[in-house]
């Protein structure tokens, strides 16, 4: 009996031992086994519409083996060419080099065609170019003369910053009997200092006689070199392309009277939750402060939403807006929203659009005293290229109360902000306007880029009032209501100026005027 006990212990603990030593493995079938009990139970939920066919699975896998083939083709190609080390020590990358040709037409068109979306805006793209953070992202080209291009995009900027990036331009005309063009790039970067993981990068192209002097077309590339140490890379990038007869030389001649507007304002980006109300005055506001021949362009990084849309459709159907649909441009980790680039790819693409085009930002209202029109001001700085606009701070929560609070609630928000900031400061930011013809390149509170003289004391001419951030309050703007003509707030002193108050009547005439009551019931 005793050896039978002995024998039963020493059984079980083999039996222990096993288990303890392949624990992990009995665990893993274990989870294996619940898995597949999972699978079983959930599988009659599963909808009888929901298969995947062997021709669908065959097509995956040879997707997957294709994009392998073509990994492995570049890496040996890349490979190849530093083996050779071409003659400028510059590694040119495969596929990007050449247009490709089919009886002297490019097959594949490089030039951005903006989708019309059905309300009647601009949806924009952006392509990279490159490793990691992008060599070079393209928004978009322009022709800006008979020998001139402006490319416009984002670019690496520890790249910038740690590397010597350097830009080269070559004219590819269709008729392959034609030679081709090349030109060094001059690069402006316009946002230095501001930059995140991209800065804005504007390539000005400028060759040395007429481009596509025969109208018979042919495309723009823009060669970006990183110019790093340990691998120089070159992108080549097809960055606009012309048609055979699509040019009109003569609209970069001295004839201004071919220009469609007389001035035109190029918004920054804009995000965030606006208030369909202040957008509703705003535009108000400067439709009328502008007149007739003018156009606004509106680019959104995410804030025109449905209710500020409906504010803008009016004006979308009379021609006066142009909303530019910008979201895409959240990929790529540029200063507020890729301002810089969104601006100079408005003073590019609207050059020879307008006499002058303004900068300034949804939340600012242009203003000129009284006895002056802006057309009398504007022929007096005409000898100028671009001229700087002085700020009046408004508060954008103290109200003036004179009407009584219901009466105050009711008016709009540039009637009841009626106190501004007199605190002293060295120096208040400024906006300002530009005669787009001889600008290179633009920024966002002037342009450091052009050829010409600047003129800086235009405040006895021209002024904006400034409600810093009131169009991003979808609620009455009132925090307080004062009655006084000096006040202090926190510390702050403001006085009682009504010069925007006593215009409020005559906007809210225009706009009735010109679109009708439809946007009467506007909530803030």
């Amino acid at each position: 009996m005793a050896k039978e006990r002995d024998q039963n212990t020493k059984d079980k603990n083999l039996l222990i031992c096993f288990f303890w030593n392949f624990s992990a493995e009995l665990k893993l079938i274990l989870m294996a086994l619940l898995v597949l009990c999972t699978l079983a139970t959930l599988l009659p939920f599963i909808p009888s519409s929901f298969s995947i066919s062997a021709s669908e699975l065959r097509f995956c896998i040879s997707r997957i083996a294709a994009s392998d083939a073509v990994n492995s083709t570049s890496s040996v190609a890349v490979s190849v060419v530093e083996k050779q080390q071409l003659d400028n020590g510059v590694i040119q990358r495969p596929l990007t080099d050449k247009p490709e040709l089919d009886n002297g037409v490019i097959k594949q068109p490089f030039t951005e065609k903006p989708t019309v979306l059905n309300h009647g805006v601009i949806k924009r793209s952006f392509t990279g170019y490159g490793w990691a953070a992008y060599n070079f992202v393209l928004m978009n080209a322009y022709r800006g003369g008979v020998n001139t291009f402006a490319v416009i995009g984002l670019s690496s900027k520890p790249l910038h910053v740690y590397a010597h990036p350097s830009y080269r331009c070559e004219w590819v005309p269709l008729n392959q009997s034609d030679n081709r063009v090349l030109t060094d790039g001059t690069k402006i970067l316009t946002d230095w200092g501001y930059g995140r993981v991209y800065t804005t990068v504007v390539v000005n192209c400028t060759f040395p006689s007429t481009v596509n002097p025969k109208n018979s077309g042919g495309t723009l590339l823009l060669h970006a070199t990183t110019g790093d140490a340990d691998r120089n890379i070159t992108d080549s990038i097809p960055v606009l392309t012309e048609t055979q007869n699509a040019v009109a030389f003569d609209l970069y001649g001295s004839d201004r009277r071919r220009e469609k507007y007389d001035y035109l304002y190029c918004g920054s980006s804009l995000y965030g939750n606006l208030s369909p109300q202040r957008v509703r005055e705003w535009i108000a506001y400067h439709a009328r402060f502008f007149g007739e021949r003018s156009h606004f362009v509106l680019h959104d990084a995410g804030g025109i939403q449905e209710e500020v849309l409906e504010v803008l459709r009016p004006w979308i159907e009379l021609g006066r807006v142009t909303v530019h649909d910008i979201r895409d441009q959240e990929r790529f980790d540029g200063y507020y929203h890729n301002q810089f680039m969104v601006v100079n790819d408005c003073l590019h693409r609207y050059r020879f659009e307008a006499k002058w085009i303004f900068f300034f930002d949804v939340d600012e209202f242009i203003y000129i005293p009284p006895k002056n029109t802006i057309s009398s001001v504007m022929e007096s700085l005409e000898e100028y290229s671009q001229f700087t606009i002085e700020q009046m701070p408004m508060s954008s929560q103290l109200c003036f109360s004179g009407d009584g609070p219901a009466r105050t609630y009711r008016k709009w928000g540039f009637e009841k902000l009626a106190y501004r900031d007199v605190k002293k400061v060295p120096r208040r930011d400024r906006k300002y306007a530009v005669q787009p013809r001889n600008v290179y390149a633009t920024g966002v509170h002037m342009s450091q880029n052009l050829q010409g003289k600047t003129y800086h004391r235009a405040e006895g001419k021209i002024r904006y009032f400034h409600y810093h951030g009131s169009i991003s309050q979808r609620r009455e703007p009132c925090r307080h209501l004062f009655n006084g003509t000096r006040i202090v707030f926190d510390n702050n002193p403001y006085v009682l100026d009504t010069t925007m108050r006593d215009i409020g009547l005559a906007v809210k005439t225009f706009e009735i005027r010109t679109i009708g009551d439809r946007l009467l019931r506007t909530r803030q």
